[in-house]
């Protein structure tokens, strides 16, 4: 089945490395990023219509601010049976359908940037003319990429500010843990090696199937000790409430996006 990426950018590139298939075609402006894809991932990096005459998927990867006129370029190359899928942050599928021809096909998703190395989250939710068949060859397509889950699309503001942002929240708590380290009298690739192993190490205890967040880190505080007083000065900050805060600020930020 061939496949379009329209936007290769940070997400697009995620998704071109870690699809499946071997008939993946790109549309990518910058000629300078264009000749990176196509050396990096030996792929076929062309103009929108010869990418559009073959796709039978086409995957919309580009910024919020350019998904309309690029939705507007697109437009008289849709043809009946294609399926449209959207990455863009922000964007309804009522937003995309209306400025494609007839009744097309959108599925929307929210993919995050652990994709790349097959262990991402991707949320999906189809448009008013997607059907079951739809949402399930986009499963599968998506499969190798990590986990799919799909949602009711009024919950992608929230899945967006969560799961898309997630990754940018984590890596910024480890660059402070590596800071920490640091100011504690550790040198910075001691410090490195410590906090990615263990973040790497607990990630795959939270993965497990019956993980259980607030049960691990209680294992962790012993009565009286180093990591339960951490964990006040933490608490003391309002780490929680900061976190609930900006996660919800994501979220909104998200919906103003889709107006």
């Amino acid at each position: 089945m061939s496949t379009t990426i329209v936007g290769g950018g940070n997400m697009g590139e995620a998704l071109l490395a870690g699809l499946a298939s071997s008939d993946i075609t790109v549309v990518e402006q910058s000629p300078a990023r264009a000749e990176y894809l196509r050396s990096r991932y030996d792929v076929v990096v062309t103009s929108l219509e010869p990418a559009m005459e073959k796709a039978e998927t086409v995957f919309v990867v580009v910024k919020p601010y350019h998904v309309a006129a690029l939705l507007d370029s697109l437009a008289p190359h849709v043809r009946p049976g294609q399926l449209i899928v959207s990455a863009v942050g922000g964007t309804p599928t009522a937003s995309i359908e209306a400025r494609l021809p007839g009744t097309p096909a959108v599925v929307r998703s929210m993919p995050n940037l652990p994709v790349s190395v097959g262990a991402g989250t991707i949320a999906i939710s189809g448009g008013r003319h997607a059907v079951v068949a739809d949402l399930d060859r986009v499963r599968t397509m998506l499969a190798p990429l990590g986990r799919v889950i799909e949602v009711a699309e009024s919950q992608l503001d929230a899945v967006t500010a969560l799961s898309g942002g997630g990754p940018a929240y984590f890596a910024l708590l480890a660059e402070a843990m590596i800071d920490a380290g640091v100011l504690a009298g550790l040198p910075r690739p001691l410090a490195e090696e410590l906090v990615l192993s263990t973040a790497a190490g607990t990630g795959r205890m939270l993965g497990e199937p019956a993980a259980d967040p607030a049960g691990l880190r209680a294992a962790v505080c012993s009565p009286g000790g180093t990591t339960i007083t951490a964990i006040r000065e933490l608490e003391s900050r309002a780490l929680r409430a900061s976190v609930m805060a900006a996660v919800v600020a994501a979220r909104d930020r998200s919906i103003e996006m889709g107006r």
